[in-house]
């Protein structure tokens, strides 16, 4: 594929069950989706980013605080997050598009260039790539890329709630439809939680920036890992937090 475009399209809503509002929770008085709107302008690979959040008058909030980031926005449908997505799409077109979650702030940019420089090298064989099939990255460094045809399929063709509501597991529960990889990291950090859907979740993803960012604003997954050998003690912050089922 020639020249493609892509999107990278973070789903971000102030409604939570476990932590309301997180994605503008602040650390250092910079909001969550700041600081991942930071991080993802770091992606080399050339790409459009968007904000698809809904029209519930609570994420007005969302909407202002992109425009004041100068950060694309669309919004859709509260709960069919799969249309959303595909809305996105017919707003802002692309050939490939890459799904972010707000609750990921600490996403590692090499790791989402890794999932397209995968997906581009073999775009005529693949049409799904992620790194969450086979679990070795932390959960928070959740990457899924996939062409723009294969999310226009599971938009016709998905009906569940679940499926409409998680946007991909149509896409990777039909290997009969699909051709699927899953890329791996080089060791297993499967049992570390960076992603944020609790109190205890923010509390460690505060001491993390609290502690790297100040000095070191583009770390990297490396620069997280190497930090829990210092504060061994971190893992336990959230180490009984149950992850939802998706």
């Amino acid at each position: 594929m020639k020249n493609p475009k892509i999107n990278i399209i973070i789903q971000a809503r102030m409604g939570s069950t476990r932590l309301p509002g997180k994605v503008l929770q602040p650390i250092m008085q910079r909001p969550l989706l700041g600081y991942l709107i930071e991080r993802v302008r770091r992606i080399q690979t050339m790409h459009t980013l968007i904000i698809a959040t809904t029209t519930h008058p609570q994420d007005d909030v969302i909407a202002s605080f992109c425009e004041k980031e100068k950060v694309n926005i669309y919004r859709g449908h509260e709960h069919n997050v799969l249309d959303r997505y595909y809305k996105t799409c017919c707003e802002y077109p692309a050939d490939i598009i890459v799904r972010l979650t707000s609750d990921c702030p600490l996403i590692d940019p090499a790791i989402v260039d890794q999932a397209l420089n995968l997906l581009l090298k073999k775009s005529a064989s693949l049409d799904y790539v992620s790194n969450t099939q086979l679990r070795t990255f932390p959960r928070g460094m959740d990457v899924e890329a996939f062409n723009f045809s294969t999310l226009e399929s599971a938009y016709h063709k998905a009906t569940s709630k679940f499926d409409l509501e998680h946007v991909t597991p149509f896409i990777y529960k039909h290997p009969d439809l699909f051709h699927l990889a899953n890329f791996v990291h080089m060791r297993s950090a499967a049992n570390y939680r960076l992603t944020v859907d609790t109190p205890e979740d923010f509390l460690l993803v505060s001491k993390i920036f609290e502690t790297i960012y100040p000095t070191n604003k583009n770390f990297t997954l490396v620069d997280i890992l190497d930090a829990f050998k210092t504060h061994p003690q971190w893992k336990k912050i959230n180490a009984h937090v149950k992850q939802k089922k998706v």
